[in-house]
């Protein structure tokens, strides 16, 4: 077998809302509650498991890789939204995209700040 991603575990103030906040805009079905977890199943089948904590929180990063017409939904979502978006992991470039790797990308952050970006070219993939 090939190791694989299978879940990681998302800390948040309200798992269950931030749990639909990132279905929501990524357009993915409904989350299912497991145990303590509310959790989110991408399409290659790795779960995002949103746990409620009242401890400090540490602010996480999550990339999803989408295709050009799940950007431009996804995209369209956020603006929809009035969420703040950056071209940048800093922050420095708000309400712009990126064009790395002759792709498209964008960062903004979840109900609990983590860092959440979309890109349509992996890193270090194109010119």
């Amino acid at each position: 077998m090939a190791i694989q991603l299978n879940h990681t575990i998302v800390p948040a103030r309200d798992a269950r809302a931030s749990a639909i906040f990132l279905s929501e805009i990524l357009g993915l079905s409904e989350p299912v509650r497991f145990g303590p977890f509310w959790t989110v199943t991408l399409d290659n089948g790795v779960t995002l498991d949103y746990q409620d904590s009242d401890e400090a929180m540490p602010i996480e990063h999550y990339a999803f890789l989408v295709s050009e017409a799940e950007f431009d939904s996804i995209f369209t979502r956020i603006k929809q939204r009035a969420l703040e978006y950056w071209a940048d992991p800093m922050h420095s470039r708000p309400f712009e995209i990126n064009r790395n790797d002759g792709g498209r990308g964008l960062y903004w952050n979840d109900p609990n700040g983590h860092y959440l970006e979309i890109i349509t070219r992996p890193y270090g993939s194109g010119a």
